[in-house]
C-alpha cells in the first residue's frame, strides 16, 4: 500500500499498470472515489479507477470504447464512436456528475473527429452506476458554437454548468445545464474574450467562486490564471496569476474539495509528455487560501492525502 505519491512519477493501479486518467475527473461516493479519465490504448476512450485513500487505485474497467453502446436522446447527435475511416475518434477531459433526480451518472467530454480539431464538439453519455458501461448519447455544437477543453460544476443548490473553451479557444462559454444535466440550457457567460484560456476548473471557497485555467500552447505549460465571483452567474474578476511561468510544468484537470473537519482542496493536473503521451505524469498539490480569499498553489515534492 502506497503512503504517498511522489509528483512528477509515474502513477500505477494496485495491479502495477500504468494508470490512464489524463485531463480527468474525480466523483465521490460516500468513502470511494473514482477517477475517470483519458485512455488511448487500443479501443479505449475513458476508464475508470477507484480509491478508499487518493492514493492507491484500482483499475474498474473502461467506461467508453469503441465499442460502447449508443443511444440517440435528442435530435441530430452524432452517435458515432469511430470515424468514417475506421479510425478512432478523440475524446478528452471526460467529467462526471451524479443527477439526483434522475439517478443517473452523466458525463460530459470534449470530442473531435480522430484527424483534425474541427469538430469542437461536446458529447454526452450516461450510466446507472458510477463505475458502469456508460451509453453514448452522441455529440453537438451547443447552440452552434465551437466546444473544447471542457468541465463541470455542480453548485449548492444542484444546478449543474458546463464550462467549455469556444471560438478557436478565444473565449471561455458558461452554460446552464437542464434539471437533468443532459443538455445546455442557457449560455450564461460568454468571458475574458480574446485571452485564449482553456482547460478550466471550478471551486467554491468561502461564498465565492473561482474559474482556473491555463493559456493555449499546445502541449507546452504556461502559468495558470484564475478569476472570481459572487455567483456563477454574476459578473466574474479579471485573470490574474498563480503558481510560477508554467505552473510548476503542470496544466490543471481538476480540483477536488474535500469536506472534513478541515476543508482541504487538491489540484489534480498533467505534466503532459507531447512526444509520447502515455508518458504523461500527475501532479497533486494543495489548493490554499490566504485570509483574504486569495487563492495560494506551491509546489511540493510528494502528495500526501
Amino acid at each position: 500500500m502506497e503512503k504517498s505519491f511522489k509528483n512528477g512519477e509515474i502513477l500505477r493501479d494496485t495491479d502495477g499498470n500504468v494508470l490512464h486518467a489524463h485531463g480527468g475527473f474525480i466523483l465521490r461516493e460516500g468513502s470511494v472515489f473514482y477517477w475517470y479519465g483519458e485512455n488511448r490504448v487500443e479501443n479505449r476512450y475513458v476508464s475508470v479507477y477507484r480509491s478508499g485513500d487518493l492514493l492507491n487505485w484500482e483499475f474498474v474497467r473502461d467506461v467508453l470504447t469503441t465499442e460502447s453502446k449508443t443511444s440517440e436522446y435528442r435530435v441530430k447527435t452524432d452517435l458515432r464512436l469511430v470515424n468514417e475511416d475506421g479510425g478512432k475518434i478523440n475524446i478528452e477531459r471526460p467529467k462526471v456528475i451524479y443527477n439526483k433526480k434522475t439517478k443517473k451518472y452523466v458525463m460530459w467530454m470534449h470530442v473531435e473527429n480522430g484527424k483534425d480539431y474541427s469538430e469542437a464538439a461536446c458529447g454526452v453519455a450516461t450510466s446507472d452506476t458510477p463505475d458502469g458501461e456508460f451509453v453514448y448519447h452522441g455529440c453537438f455544437n451547443p447552440y452552434g458554437f465551437m466546444s473544447r477543453d471542457c468541465t463541470l460544476f455542480v453548485d449548492d443548490d444542484s444546478t449543474a454548468y458546463f464550462i467549455s473553451a469556444s471560438r478557436n479557444n478565444a473565449d471561455l462559454h458558461v452554460y446552464r445545464l437542464t434539471d437533468d444535466y443532459m443538455n445546455v440550457d442557457c449560455l450564461v457567460h460568454r468571458l475574458w474574450q480574446g485571452e485564449y484560456r482553456e482547460a478550466p476548473a471550478v471551486v467554491k471557497h468561502n461564498g465565492k467562486y473561482y474559474m482556473f485555467s491555463s493559456y493555449c500552447t499546445g502541449w507546452a505549460p504556461n502559468q495558470c490564471k484564475y478569476a472570481v465571483a459572487d455567483s456563477m452567474e454574476g459578473r466574474w474578476s479579471v485573470l490574474t496569476k498563480i503558481g510560477d511561468e508554467t505552473t510548476y510544468c503542470t496544466q490543471l484537470a481538476f480540483l477536488l474539495k474535500l469536506q472534513g473537519e478541515k476543508e482541504r482542496i487538491l489540484y489534480f493536473s498533467d505534466r503532459w509528455n507531447g512526444k509520447d503521451y502515455n508518458d504523461s505524469r500527475y501532479v497533486i498539490l494543495p489548493l490554499e487560501f490566504d485570509p483574504a480569499g486569495q487563492p495560494i498553489l506551491e509546489y511540493r515534492e510528494e502528495f500526501l492525502p
